[in-house]
C-alpha cells in the first residue's frame, strides 16, 4: 500500500511521533509511506511533504487571531498540496490533526469525498467536532452537544480569537465539511474520547479506540542517578510532568500540596517555564521542558509516586510513561487519564479532592514502590507498547483499502 499522513507537525510533539512511528513500521512491512506536515522541520521521515510555507501559516494565524476562522485558511497551499496528493495518488490517506494553522479542512474534505479514497482519521482532541476549541471539558462548554446553536466560552483559548467569535459559523462549516466521506474510520486514543465522538455529528462514523503507544526499550526502569545529583537521596519524590503548566494541567494543585507534604518529602514538576521556576516553594523542584528522553526516564525513575492532578485529559500519555518506569500514578477521575490505571497500578481519586491526592500519597508510601512496579510494567507491556498498538493501523488500512 501507499499511505499518505497529514499532520501539523512531522517527527515532533506527541502527534508527530506517533505518525513517524507509523510510517517506520510501514516501511518495516514493505509499504510506501508519505507524511505531509504544514510546520517546523520535519524528524524522522525522508518522503516527508511541507504542505505552504511559513508566509502562509502567519496568514492562517492571522485569520484565526481576528476572524476566529481557523481551519478555513490556507487557501492556495491547500490547493497546491491537493494538486500533489493527486500525483502522489495514495492508496489511503490518514489524517491526523488538522488543525494547527496549516491547511483549509473545506478544500480537503471536499478532495476527499471526490476521490473516494479510504480515510483514517485519529483525533487527538476534541476540535473537529467543535465550533472552536480543542478541548472543553474543563471550561464546561458544551455548545458542540446542542449543535452548535450558542457560542463558544472559550474563544480565547487554542485557537485564540482576539476579536470575533465565530463559533456558530465555524460548527456548521465543519459539519457541513465533515460529513459525507464514504469510506473513513475514526480512531481516538481512549474510550473516554470515542463516547464523546459518539454523541457528535461524526457519530455516525465507525470509531475505533487505539491506545497511544511509547517506547518500551526507552521507557523502563533503570538505574537513576538524578536523586544523587539532586541530593534527594533520603527523600519520598513526588512527581509531576506536563508540557505546559497551566490551570487545566493542575499546577495550583501542586501549590496547594507543597504545603501539605512532609518534611521528608519532595515534588518535582517537569516542563516549567523560567518564569514559572522562579516563584517555586522551597519543597518544589522545577525542571524546565526536556526533549531528552532519556533524561526524562532518569526522572521518572527516581520518583516513589506519579501526581497526575489534570482536570482535562484525552488519555494521559505521562501516566504511561510513569508506569513504564515502574511508578504507581495517582490521577483525577478526569477524561481518558484514569483509563490508564488501575487498582495494582495507582490510585484514582474524585476530580479536584487535594485530601484524597494527600491519603493516595500516603497510601502507596505505606504499600511501598515496589509492590506496584511489576504491576505498572506488566500493564504497559500489555496495552501501551507503541509496536504493538501502531501494528493496529496498518491492519485498518488493510481493512479499508480492500473494501
Amino acid at each position: 500500500m501507499r499511505v499518505l499522513q497529514i499532520n501539523s507537525v512531522c517527527g515532533i510533539g506527541s502527534t508527530g511521533r506517533i505518525a513517524t512511528d507509523i510510517h517506520a513500521i510501514l516501511k518495516e512491512q514493505g509499504h510506501e509511506s508519505y507524511i505531509a506536515y504544514g510546520r517546523d522541520n520535519p524528524i524522522n521521515c525522508e518522503t516527508a511533504i511541507r504542505i505552504g510555507n511559513k508566509i502562509d501559516n502567519y496568514t492562517h494565524v492571522a485569520k484565526t487571531r481576528i476572524f476566529d476562522k481557523h481551519g478555513f485558511g490556507s487557501i492556495k497551499a491547500t490547493k497546491r498540496f491537493i494538486s500533489k496528493i493527486k500525483e502522489l495518488n495514495p492508496d489511503v490517506i490518514h489524517l491526523h490533526n488538522i488543525h494547527g494553522y496549516y491547511i483549509n479542512v473545506e478544500i480537503l474534505f471536499d478532495y476527499l469525498k471526490e476521490a473516494n479514497k479510504p480515510v483514517v482519521w485519529t483525533l487527538h482532541d476534541c476540535w473537529a467536532f467543535t465550533g472552536h476549541c480543542a478541548y472543553f471539558d474543563y471550561a464546561g462548554c458544551d455548545c458542540w452537544k446542542i449543535d452548535g446553536d450558542h457560542k463558544c466560552i472559550q474563544k480565547r483559548s487554542y485557537p485564540a480569537s482576539l476579536f470575533k467569535n465565530n463559533s456558530r459559523k465555524n460548527y456548521k462549516r465543519k459539519r457541513n465539511s465533515f460529513i459525507g466521506v464514504k469510506n473513513l474510520t475514526i480512531v481516538t486514543p481512549s474510550r473516554w474520547l470515542a463516547q464523546l465522538v459518539k454523541q457528535s455529528f461524526l457519530g455516525g462514523y465507525p470509531i475505533k479506540v487505539i491506545n497511544n503507544g511509547i517506547d518500551l526499550d526507552l521507557f523502563k526502569p533503570t538505574q537513576s542517578a538524578f536523586r544523587e545529583r539532586q541530593n534527594l537521596n533520603n527523600k519520598f519524590i513526588i512527581l509531576g510532568v506536563a508540557n505546559v503548566w497551566d490551570e487545566r494541567k493542575g499546577k495550583n494543585y501542586f501549590k496547594e500540596l507543597s504545603q501539605r507534604i512532609r518534611g521528608d518529602e519532595i515534588i518535582i514538576l517537569v516542563g516549567l517555564t523560567e518564569k514559572q521556576l522562579k516563584v517555586l516553594p522551597n519543597n518544589i523542584i522545577g525542571v524546565t521542558q526536556t526533549d531528552s528522553v532519556r533524561e526524562l526516564v532518569d526522572i521518572y525513575c527516581s520518583a516513589d509516586v506519579f501526581v497526575n492532578p489534570t482536570l482535562e485529559e484525552v488519555m494521559g500519555l505521562t501516566n504511561v510513561e510513569a508506569l513504564a518506569c515502574g511508578v504507581p500514578v495517582i490521577t483525577f477521575n478526569t477524561g481518558g487519564s484514569v483509563e490508564c490505571v488501575d487498582k495494582k497500578t495507582g490510585i484514582i481519586v474524585k476530580k479536584g479532592n487535594l485530601e484524597e491526592i494527600i491519603d493516595g500519597i500516603k497510601k502507596v508510601r505505606e504499600n511501598g514502590k515496589s509492590s506496584y512496579s511489576a504491576h505498572c510494567i506488566d500493564r504497559t507491556n500489555k496495552l501501551y507498547n507503541k509496536n504493538h498498538r501502531y501494528n493496529e493501523y496498518t491492519k485498518i488500512y488493510s481493512k479499508v483499502f480492500q473494501q
